[in-house]
This record gives C-alpha cells, structure tokens and sequence, in this order.
C-alpha cells in the first residue's frame, strides 16, 4: 500500500470525527424560567413553593413532548412558555403584575435561530397568550414588534383566543400593587421577584429557539416596557451561537444588550455559554442591574446565570437529567 494512500485514509479519517462527536450531543434541550430575585427558603411558604415546582416541571413536560416526537425548538418553547403563562405562580399572563394604574400589561417575544426571524408584542391588554401573539407576528405580519391598541386589534384579526381583566388579574397581584403604594415604593424595590418566564431549546435538527413572556414589574407607569420583547436584550436565537431568555431588572439588561451579547460572546469569542452568561451578567450587575438568563446551542449545551438569590428554572434534555430548580443552592 502507497504512502500517498496511507496519507489520503488518514485525512479522510480526521474529517470523519466530528460526525461521530455530533452523535454524542443529546438529541434536543430545553432550559426554562419563571423568574430571578430575592427567592429565599424563609421567604417561601410550602404551598407557594409546591405550586411553583410544579408549574415549572408542567412546563418542562409540555416542551418535552414536542421534542421528543420530533418538533421544532420553536414549537417547544412556546408550548412550555404557554403552560407558565397559564399558570399564577409566574408573573406573565394569568398572574401578571399590575401597572400603578391597575391594568395589567403584558409583554413577549419569540425567536428562532435558523433565519433569525422574531416576532414581539409590548403593552397587550386582552390576549390569553401574549407569546403565541408574537408568534403570530412573526409568521403572518411584516413587523418584528407590534405594541398597545394596534397589537390588540392584530389578535382579534388572527383570531387567537381573547380574555378579561378577571383572567390575568390576581388578589396575590393586586395586595402587591397596594403594598407598594403604601410604602411609597418604586417599580424596582430592592425586595421585589422579576416574574419573567421564558424557555430555550435545542431540538433534534440542532437548531435553537428562544420565547419569553411577562407582566413587567408592579407598579410599572407610562407605557413602561422591559426587556422581554426586546430582541437582542431579553430575547435572542441564533444556530450559529445560541439561545437566550433573560429576566430582571429590564432597563439595565436593556442596556448592556444582555442576549445579544451572550450570543456574540459565543459566536465570535468561542466562549462557553457558561462564561459567555457569567461575563454578561456580571457586567449587567456592574451598571446596577439584577437577574438571570438561560441559555443553549447547537452543540446540546445548557446553562443558566443569575447574580440574585434564586431563580425559578428547569432543564431536561434527550436522554438527560431533568433539573427542576428555585434555590441558589440547588444545581
């Protein structure tokens, strides 16, 4: 046998290797949240805390299926962004928070990583949904983001289901509104829990996609709006980097550009989404800024960052561990 051919069977063996580390990746991830703060044992009621594991881990199980029959990461993640949605524990359709004025605004935005096309709602009064609201955006407007009387007007024409004040509105909601007021607090007391919830996936054709969804803060005023619909600061998805759902103190993740920085951290530093995630966080601290964001890529990897005591958070992957999570302490 030739050198020449020797040379050429180990060539042809090199580019061989990397379809074999492929096969490794798990088949498809998903990493949730429904919000970071001050998310302390002694601040936590059983109940409060039984109601929350089991709302993240209904989450999780909504995305799994759509997985694990082969669906889309987009798909996924707005089917487990609709399950906390639906759920009063998080602070993102029934059990929004509450403007100063009363009302409850609500705020999302979807992603998907293989053109980049997103789509986003701010201000939203009536949709049961707000996150396939913004699917519907993506997918049947020619806009990124539609907000207020317009965005409304835009789900009754997509025909997607309609609900009232009774519906996103809690007693829970309304007692923190007035505790605020009586204490002649701000919309970002240092005490306060970010409710934020979101989720992010890999799925099995290796491409990524991100959904977030909130009522913003209590007592927010003006028309206030956070980084959750923001693409680029609280939503972001790219196959050639990552995922990303943020939740927190909006205005200085607004600032840093917290997802898209994560994503450009990945994509051109070659950082781990890990330290992409720690770095950007701790810069998002540095302006005075709190919270966290989860993340995952192409390449099967999770991770999630939060500079604050806790955050509400779950992960599941082909073939992996599933990780329901509220504690700093927990893994």
């Amino acid at each position: 046998m030739s050198i020449r051919f020797l040379a050429l069977a180990g060539v042809l063996a090199m580019t061989a290797a990397p379809a074999h580390a492929d096969q490794e990746k798990p088949g498809w991830t998903l990493v949730i949240h429904g919000g970071a703060g001050v998310i302390e044992r002694e601040r936590m009621t059983p109940e409060r805390e039984k109601a929350a594991r089991a709302g993240l881990d209904a989450a999780l199980s909504a995305g799994q299926k759509v997985l694990a029959s082969g669906g889309s990461a987009l798909d996924a993640v707005e089917a487990a962004v609709r399950v906390l949605e639906d759920d009063p524990s998080f602070n993102a359709g029934r059990g929004a928070v509450f403007t100063y004025e009363g009302r409850n605004e609500l705020d999302a935005a979807i992603m998907e990583g293989t053109t980049r096309k997103a789509g986003a709602v701010a201000g939203v009064t009536a949709t049961k949904n707000p996150i396939g609201l913004a699917r519907r955006v993506m997918e049947n407007s020619p806009h990124v983001m539609l907000a207020g009387a317009g965005a409304d007007a835009f789900s009754k024409e997509q025909g997607l289901e309609q609900a009232g004040p009774d519906w996103f509105g809690t007693e829970e909601r309304r007692r923190q509104l007035e505790e605020l007021k009586s204490r002649k607090a701000d919309a970002f007391d240092i005490d306060m829990k970010y409710g934020t919830v979101g989720a992010v996936a890999r799925d099995a054709a290796g491409h990524v996609a991100a959904a977030t969804s909130t009522g913003g803060v209590t007592g927010k005023r003006w028309g206030r709006i956070g980084d959750s619909p923001l693409i680029g600061a609280g939503t972001y998805a790219d196959d050639r980097a990552c995922a990303i759902s943020a939740t927190g103190a909006g205005e200085f993740f607004i600032r840093e550009g917290v997802a898209h920085e994560i994503c450009a951290r990945v994509r051109f530093k070659g950082e781990s989404l890990k330290t992409a995630a720690d770095t950007v966080m701790a810069e998002t601290k540095a302006l005075g800024g709190t919270g966290g964001v989860i993340v995952t890529g192409p390449t099967g990897e999770m991770a999630w960052s939060y500079n604050t005591p806790g955050m509400y958070r779950g992960r599941v992957s082909a073939g992996g561990e599933r990780v329901v999570a509220i504690y700093g302490d927990e893994k």
